[in-house]
């Protein structure tokens, strides 16, 4: 005997379609952002400042607290990097933060996935959404502590 996958309902459609959608606006206006200082420099921090965002809260006061250049967070470079990747510059992108290199890369493939899905009426590829969600998670907040990390080495012990 066959298993039947029942039909997604319209609801989870819709909600699937939605984030397709929202992912596309957030490629649309990294696309937008400019990521590279007057010089043509690749920036590696702050270009979430041209949306009128306050500067990284973590980075001021570690500047304040400790003076020089201040200390970035885990997340730091993060919107420079997909504004990097969707102009195209796949070495600053990753200079500026791989971890939000790769969650950018995730997110582009995740597009058409939801979209197929949505189209198709079943969740592809994936047995269990949650598990799914549960490793890209756990992965994504590995490797962006990881790159935090060598971060942190490279201040103390580099110098920069």
């Amino acid at each position: 005997m066959q298993d039947v996958l029942p039909v997604m309902p319209g609801y989870l459609r819709g909600t699937l379609v939605g984030l397709a959608l929202g992912l596309i606006g957030v490629f649309g206006i990294a696309r937008w952002l400019n990521p590279y200082e007057p010089d043509g420099t690749p920036r590696l921090l702050s270009t979430h400042s041209q949306l009128g965002l306050p500067p990284c809260t973590f980075l001021e006061i570690t500047k304040k607290r400790f003076g020089g250049e201040g200390i970035p967070c885990p997340s730091c470079g993060m919107t420079t990097s997909f504004a990097l990747l969707m102009h195209g510059d796949l070495v600053n992108s990753l200079q500026a933060n791989y971890a939000g290199t790769a969650i950018a890369l995730l997110c582009l493939v995740a597009i058409p996935w939801l979209l197929a899905c949505a189209s198709r009426q079943r969740i592809l590829f994936i047995r269990s959404m949650e598990k799914a969600i549960v490793i890209v998670t756990i992965a994504f907040l590995g490797l962006m502590m990881v790159r935090w990390a060598i971060v942190l080495a490279m201040i103390r012990w580099g110098g920069s």
